[in-house]
């Protein structure tokens, strides 16, 4: 059985869901955008929109549970990460950094160690850098290699 390439949008607070529409109509890649709230999707046969409930982690619930090996998932979610790359997912940042079954240990300690900062009153963090053009571009770039790559496995 062979299982066609997807995109899945944890869409909620995503910057880039534009981009991901531009690559996804040049490859011809279906793109399923997640979100507790409805959200303005491109009307095209490729772009599904999925309104959840506004549970705290239903949209990552159905991200993860619809998650397999020639998924490409969209979060800046760590935790959200991790449990796509059990499913063997490819799983890429909004600023085009790839989580891997390598880094996800190190981002998920990372991740706790900031928030043990930022809840103590030491805490001098205004939280992660602002998104940038270069975070852009870097991630179209990424988003198009990683298409390329799953096309040609399929």
């Amino acid at each position: 059985m062979v299982i066609s390439p997807e995109i899945l949008v944890d869409a909620d607070a995503c910057p880039v869901k534009e981009e991901v529409y531009k690559v996804a109509f040049r490859h011809e890649i279906p793109v399923t955008v997640v979100a507790n709230a409805p959200i303005r999707i491109p009307d095209h046969e490729l772009i599904t929109r999925v309104t959840v409930n506004d549970h705290y982690d239903a949209a990552d619930d159905y991200v993860a549970e619809h998650a397999h090996s020639h998924a490409v998932i969209i979060t800046a979610d760590i935790l959200l990460a991790e449990r796509c790359l059990i499913k063997d997912a490819i799983v890429i940042s909004p600023k085009g950094e790839p989580f891997t079954k390598d880094s996800i240990g190190g981002a998920i300690a990372a991740r706790a160690l900031m928030a043990g900062l930022r809840a103590g009153a030491e805490s001098a963090s205004g939280g992660p850098a602002p998104f940038q053009k270069a975070d852009r571009s870097r991630f179209l770039q990424k988003l198009d290699e990683t298409l390329v790559r799953l096309k040609r496995q399929a």
